[in-house]
């Protein structure tokens, strides 16, 4: 098995069609099997970037798409989402789909009613207005950073199509020792890369989720670190 996240958590990187072609490609020719994970598709704005894998031909022969409305409805708290088995999906002559229902019928008896009409409300039309709304300003807090982090030459990924700036530690710091010094020095609380592997070491995630007036004190903040 295969597990894909685009846009990442926590690089905030996003497939090209290209790269999703070669897993695709990758997983038919060898009977793989590939889990997409796509909770942050809602913040993709190139219209040239995937949303979803099955915008690839052939990733319904070997994928399982799911998303969560965590961060597309602020369901971080409420659990709820949904999973994509196409029909068809077969391994060893068995169908994905049924042995999915099977398994939903017989082991999950499903979100709260309240959680459900959240959901509904979510893809409603004044819903979709909402979420739209909110996203917009998430995206304009991730641009503060990443004009920030253009401003100051530092290097990074993310922000333009995900909630998440992934970047290179100032300084050559490492991972916690950048964590330390921005607590106790700045105010500014972010994610050490080591946090999610040895190779995440000397890189540093900060996110777009919070209010629009802390993040452009946290930048100026962040500003005044580096110059100084």
């Amino acid at each position: 098995m295969i597990y894909l996240c685009s846009p990442k958590n926590p690089t905030g990187a996003v497939y090209n069609k290209e790269q999703l072609i070669m897993w695709v490609d990758y997983a038919n020719e060898n009977n793989a099997l590939i889990l997409f994970d796509a909770a942050y598709e809602s913040f993709i704005v190139d219209g040239e970037l995937p949303r979803s894998i099955y915008e690839v031909d052939g990733a319904r022969n070997c994928a399982i798409e799911f998303c969560s409305l965590s961060k597309t409805a602020g369901f971080t708290e409420t659990r709820c989402g949904y999973t994509i088995v196409p029909t068809e999906l077969k391994f060893h002559g068995a169908v994905l789909n049924k042995l999915w229902l099977r398994r939903q019928t017989t082991k999950f008896n499903g979100v709260s009613y309240i959680v459900q009409r959240g959901a509904e409300a979510v893809f409603s039309e004044e819903g979709q207005k909402q979420i739209l709304k909110n996203i917009a300003y998430y995206r304009g807090n991730a641009r503060i950073i990443t004009e920030t982090m253009d401003e100051l030459g530092i290097w990074y990924t993310g922000g333009k199509n995900s909630p998440y700036i992934w970047l290179k530690c100032p300084k050559d710091m490492e991972s916690w020792e950048f964590f330390d010094y921005l607590l106790n020095n700045v105010g500014i609380v972010g994610t050490p890369g080591a946090g999610f592997g040895k190779n995440g070491d000397k890189f540093f995630r900060l996110t777009a989720f919070s209010s629009n007036e802390a993040m452009k004190k946290a930048m100026d903040r962040f500003r005044d670190f580096l110059i100084d």
